[in-house]
């Protein structure tokens, strides 16, 4: 299974394929990478966020057990919003609580990472626009979110989307486990199998009225479990046999 990551070498970010504990630096990631010959241990280099889209996607109450804990009715067609690029973060990097006196939560997702302009998907080809999967975190400001319309604010606050550690080309998503765990005690418990619209459908959905590029993410919605976060923390997202995503949670300096 291809497993892709970035990392900050020389103050540049540079891709590489994950072999074992080894990153073999590649080229450009979304043609048709190739090894550049070079290649470096994965526990000497800084992590880097697995993409730096130009848009992230954010689907809500995509799981049947989430929406009813949230009391809502099951979304008839997908419910989008966006999160700042600019709220990404990558592993072990910290979610800075912007408001303690406020209902900050985590929400566990498998995120899809797009691989090729699409524009006008149909549900049938839509899959092919996936380069892979990696791990979001999507980590919402309640107060805010509950008093405002519109829910990208409450969600685009600076590190509010940790995302990776990497990205897994070789996913199916029918069927994955997901699982949140806060300070190791498991919160969230859930499959992909509850997902109300599948990653074709987002993707169909979304393509019909927005270019997707290379590099752009959608982060497919969390399942049941979802809780409040406090400085001191640790999230820890697992899903599937990806590699998990361990987040600290501190004030915001």
């Amino acid at each position: 299974m291809p497993v892709y990551g970035r990392f900050l070498i020389n103050n540049l970010s540079q891709y590489a394929e994950i072999e074992g504990d080894t990153a073999h630096f590649i080229g450009n990631l979304f043609e048709s990478p190739q090894r550049t010959g070079q290649s470096a241990p994965v526990a000497d280099l800084k992590i880097l966020s697995p993409v730096a889209p130009s848009k992230l996607f954010a689907i809500g109450l995509n799981y049947v057990d989430h929406a009813k804990e949230s009391g809502k009715p099951v979304p008839e067609v997908p419910l989008m919003w966006f999160k700042a690029p600019s709220a990404i973060i990558a592993q072990g990097e910290a979610v800075e609580v912007a408001y303690p006196e406020h209902r900050t939560d985590y929400e566990g997702e498998l995120t899809i990472v797009i691989g090729k302009r699409c524009k006008g998907a149909s549900e049938a080809n839509a899959t092919s626009y996936i380069f892979g999967y990696t791990i979001g975190q999507d980590i919402s400001d309640r107060d805010i979110q509950n008093s405002e319309s519109q829910w990208a604010r409450a969600k685009s606050f600076d590190t509010y989307a940790p995302l990776g550690p990497f990205i897994y080309t070789d996913i199916d998503p029918a069927d994955l486990p997901v699982e949140t765990r806060l300070n190791g005690e498991v919160r969230q418990q859930s499959s992909t199998k509850q997902l109300v619209f599948s990653p074709a459908q987002l993707i169909a959905f979304l393509s019909e009225s927005i270019t997707l590029e290379p590099g752009d993410c959608i982060m497919t919605g969390t399942p049941f479990g979802v809780g409040p976060v406090k400085a001191g923390d640790t999230i820890e997202t697992r899903i599937g046999s990806m590699q998990p995503l361990i987040t600290p949670v501190r004030g915001r300096s």
